[in-house]
């Protein structure tokens, strides 16, 4: 086949930049319609003259249309629990989204290059952002990311795995909560201090998501906790860059060691501001010194330790460039990110639905955030406009060839690194190997922070909870019991529980032992003559905790954040 100078150009420059022979293309193909599918790859397709990511990305980046290209750096999310059979209400959501009724017809009709999947509990600070909840259980999951990998087979850039994502960062932002091993809170392994823990158990919850088909994990959160961030909180490893960048690196080896693509974020650095990027745009004002000590560690060692993404963040960052959020700024993404981190890997948008981004058309937002550098546009407000935004924008040359060339060989590149491995069995869910990893880093993360190390609760105790967390409660009061503590329903050694939104009205002065399972702030206002933080509810943390209470185990955790008036720990240095 012969193809046209432009396109013959195209792909020259994507081959000799990796150093990888010619190959000729396809001629361009006409927007499919949902009535007609996009066309299967050619068998005259050429061959990648290496196993390589790199070579194969750019052998197949040369055979591609512009709706390929296009429809590769788009990831939207869809409604629906299945590809290709949807609710009357989701279906009607889909088509005010893209145009079609269900999520495979989505993928077809864009050439989409992936899709996340979303959903969201009470407590998740995200949630105001997360238009649908297509995640029941793993099951339901892998049959859905299964269907979506069928449709995207066909598309001519199907050699490639189909990117999934999801936010699985564990505690309050956790997408499939249900059959699987659920980690500590990230705030929880800052406490426990043991990169090697935190690599064993972010390894176990890779495993758990490539067996449900999710291939990329927006996680881990590189946000030094510096502000008293609610939107941020528990979902970062600590206060300390130091530690935070020894976490965040474990993380990410842990997770692409099972063949799932890590996405740090939120670049340059959420954990420097406490507003929320969901609804304003943060400001960032600190200096470049700040952030070079401060933001950009943790961003640092994930690229050194292999991240294969980066996500970038809605915040104005002052000593860069002023005004423009770091999502759409060349500054940042390519001149601080690329040029001087020396990341490599593949850059993603935070949600384009989220107020900062909407400052723009769908369209607009897309072309922008991809003259910045990213490679891929996340959760575009309106597929269509964004699809037909970044065509137009390449036919008018305000999206230059080469930069949608580059973005595309970038993703294809990570797809290809993701590619050949098979996913692990269903049962390998909530196995026990993976729940003693869990453990064991909810055992690690304990922290005394008031009372007397090693000192265990004498006769009946009564378990109470700020309200909503009946559910922890309970979880507490068994382990207690399985733990040798007689509990009761009244009348006890009261052991009061906080969590992620309480505050000091949620402390009860009666209480012997306060508990926060979020950060730990809240303790600065407790009476309790004994103070304990877990920085995570989940089921893993209560039975660390009830050790601690029992006696049985010592609390060798230190808070990974600054609390007014008390020690990081009173066990230990």
């Amino acid at each position: 086949m012969s193809i046209s100078p432009r396109r013959a150009g195209v792909a020259l420059a994507a081959l000799t930049a990796l150093l990888v022979s010619g190959c000729s293309g396809e001629p361009e193909r006409s927007r499919p319609t949902p009535s007609s599918p996009a066309p299967a790859p050619s068998s005259a397709a050429p061959t990648p003259t290496a196993a390589d990511p790199a070579a194969r990305a750019a052998a197949l980046v040369a055979t591609l249309s512009d709706e390929d290209l296009v429809g590769q750096v788009l990831m939207p999310y869809a409604y629906g629990s299945s590809a290709t059979k949807v609710s009357p209400g989701s279906a009607a959501g889909n088509r005010a989204l893209a145009g079609v009724d269900t999520p495979a017809e989505m993928v077809a009709k864009y050439r989409l290059g992936g899709l996340i999947l979303v959903g969201f509990s009470a407590d998740d600070p995200t949630s105001g952002n997360q238009e649908t909840t297509n995640v029941d259980n793993p099951k339901q999951v892998r049959a859905l990311t299964d269907g979506l990998r069928e449709a995207a087979g066909r598309l001519p850039a199907g050699p490639a795995p189909f990117l999934i994502g999801t936010d699985q960062e564990y505690g309050m932002v956790t997408r499939i909560t249900d059959g699987v091993t659920l980690l500590p809170s990230p705030l929880a392994a800052g406490a426990a201090g043991n990169p090697a823990l935190t690599e064993a158990a972010w390894r176990a919850a890779g495993a758990e998501l490539a067996a449900m088909g999710v291939n990329l994990d927006f996680a881990p959160v590189a946000d030094v906790l510096a502000t008293r961030s609610t939107v941020i909180g528990s979902r970062s490893f600590g206060a300390d860059p130091k530690t935070a960048s020894a976490q965040v690196a474990g993380a990410v080896r842990g997770l692409q060691a099972e063949g799932v693509a890590a996405s740090v974020k939120h670049f340059p650095g959420h954990g420097l501001t406490a507003a929320d990027s969901h609804t304003d745009l943060p400001v960032v004002g600190q200096s470049r010194a700040v952030l070079d000590r401060t933001a950009f560690p943790p961003f640092h060692a994930g690229i050194d330790a292999g991240a294969m993404a980066v996500m970038s963040a809605h915040l104005d960052v002052k000593a860069i460039d002023p005004g423009t959020p770091a999502t759409f700024s060349r500054k940042l993404l390519t001149d601080v990110l690329r040029g001087q981190l020396g990341f490599q890997g593949v850059v993603i948008t935070d949600g384009m639905n989220m107020a900062p981004a909407k400052r723009w058309s769908p369209g607009e937002a897309a072309v922008r955030a991809l003259n910045a550098g990213n490679d891929l546009i996340l959760m575009t407000p309106n597929v269509g406009q964004a699809y037909d935004g970044l065509r137009a924008a390449l036919k008018d040359g305000s999206l230059p060839r080469t930069r949608l060339v580059d973005a595309v060989t970038r993703v294809l590149t990570m797809k290809f690194k993701l590619a050949d491995r098979p996913a692990p069995a269903l049962s390998t869910l909530d196995s026990a190997a993976h729940r003693k990893a869990a453990a064991d880093l909810a055992a690690a993360a304990v922290t005394m922070l008031r009372g007397r190390c090693g000192s265990r609760l004498t006769g009946p105790v009564t378990v109470t909870a700020a309200a909503g967390r009946d559910r922890t409660r309970a979880a507490l009061a068994e382990a207690l019991t399985a733990a040798g503590v007689k509990v009761v329903p009244s009348g006890g050694t009261v052991v009061h529980l906080v969590g992620y939104g309480d505050g000091s009205k949620d402390l009860r002065a009666d209480a012997t032992v306060t508990v926060a399972m979020d950060t730990p702030y809240v303790l600065a206002g407790a009476k309790s003559p004994t103070l304990l933080a877990t920085y995570s509810s989940t089921r893993a943390s209560m039975t660390a905790l009830a050790a601690v209470l029992a006696g049985k185990a010592r609390p060798t955790g230190r808070s990974p954040v600054p609390v007014s008036g008390l020690p990081a720990t009173i066990c230990g240095t």
